[in-house]
């Protein structure tokens, strides 16, 4: 069993590989829209998974998942020539999830700064139900020293 961070190094270039191969190996016109975002290989290096993302629609995302479906043994076969490992890992493609997740925060992140301008606007106009400082107190501001008696003063 290999070390985590050889199957770090290895899934690095594997994401290299196939990205070069996308675009120099595979004559695909399906594929031309395909970016690669990230790849895990297993702590064994028998299996990788390949993520990437699709600019496009939904069409696009399918006719992209069909051709890299297509396309995996020619993509195996060039990790195979340009990797170091004795067996060539299995490859499986799955599409990325980030942008989409992204896009869903940033919207929940204009909603939440559009209700803040809203309370911040309705605070400017807003007065207090009472006094300003409920706390005022009957007694005058001046004390005399009269007041207090020994033992206050020699605490």
């Amino acid at each position: 069993m290999a070390d985590p961070a050889r199957a770090a190094k290895l899934a690095q270039r594997i994401k290299v590989v196939v990205a070069e191969a996308l675009g120099r190996r595979v004559k695909d016109p399906r594929v031309e829209s395909i970016t690669i975002t990230d790849a895990r290989v297993t702590n064994d290096l028998q299996h990788a998974t390949i993520y990437y993302t699709v600019f496009g629609d939904e069409v696009a995302h399918s006719d992209a998942a069909k051709a890299l479906e297509k396309a995996k043994g020619v993509l195996r076969q060039e990790v195979g020539r340009n990797i170091t490992v004795r067996l060539t890992p299995t490859l499986e493609f799955v599409a990325d999830q980030i942008p989409v997740n992204a896009s869903n925060l940033e919207e929940l992140l204009r909603e939440a700064k559009r209700r803040d301008a809203e309370v911040a606007a309705l605070a400017a106009g807003a007065k207090h139900a009472g006094d300003a400082d409920p706390y005022k107190g009957d007694e005058p501001d001046d004390v005399d020293e009269e007041d207090f008696d020994d033992e206050d003063a020699a605490r």
